[in-house]
């Protein structure tokens, strides 16, 4: 057993493809702690995003609902919204932290709101931004999304609000494994860009991990917020 085997954190080593769980009280919180013992990077990425998918399914329907409201509340005291504002947002699934009460403020503060789409016409399913605007419809994973054609290329955009599986202090994000959004923004990790969105990922606070090993096109996250606070990532 590796010595990182004895940390209350996720941590990832490389001997063997062994994966203990068990819960930590934290207050009112009970957050799920993961080791893995021996796994290569790409196992560990599987076996910490199965059990973190698995935790969020758990949390009450009363929590997502106060969480959503205090994500929402939190990103307006550290990241205002004001008018003509470019924002991109997801339409959240059941099991992500739920985008509606952070969507309503941006109307509300008059923000141009843009949600993602995949493209899957396109020469690797692309993801594109459409303004949220007009009539909407369900798409065949039953989220709503608008019928509008008003695109914009994701680069234009100011602040991009990201679902996660999980997350670190550095900005590594642990998405659903389709790399949608690190193939949007991977133009942020050239140098000649020089309109770039700010990106920050909304989350659980227990979707936080210690360390989550950093593969060559992740594109990092700038902040994230969670029901407790809102924090600035840093450069690891």
């Amino acid at each position: 057993m590796c010595k990182s085997a004895l940390r209350a954190e996720s941590l990832t080593c490389r001997s063997s493809s062994h994966l203990l769980l068990w819960s930590e009280s934290n207050g009112s919180h009970r957050h799920l702690r993961v080791t893995l013992l021996n796994s290569t990077p790409i196992d560990a990425r599987k076996s910490l995003r199965a059990s973190l998918r698995a935790r969020r399914r758990s949390v009450p329907k009363s929590e997502r609902v106060r969480a959503a409201q205090l994500v929402a509340r939190n990103v307006d005291r550290h990241f205002p919204l004001s008018s003509g504002l470019r924002i991109a947002v997801y339409a959240s699934l059941p099991s992500e932290l739920d985008t509606a009460p952070l969507i309503a403020l941006a109307r509300r503060r008059d923000c141009r709101i843009y949600v993602p789409r995949i493209d899957r016409h396109s020469l690797g399913r692309k993801m594109r931004f459409v303004e949220l605007t007009g009539r909407q419809r369900r798409n065949r994973l039953g989220i709503e999304e608008p019928e509008s054609a008003l695109t914009i290329g994701a680069r234009w955009l100011d602040v991009v609000f990201l679902p996660l599986v999980g997350f670190d202090s550095c900005g590594v994000r642990l998405g659903m494994g389709g790399g949608y959004y690190d193939r949007a923004f991977e133009f942020r990790r050239w140098r000649t860009v020089w309109h770039a969105p700010r990106l920050v990922g909304l989350a659980y606070s227990f979707q936080q991990v210690e360390r989550i090993t950093f593969a060559a096109h992740d594109v990092r996250l700038d902040a994230v917020v969670t029901e407790e606070r809102a924090f600035k990532c840093a450069i690891g």
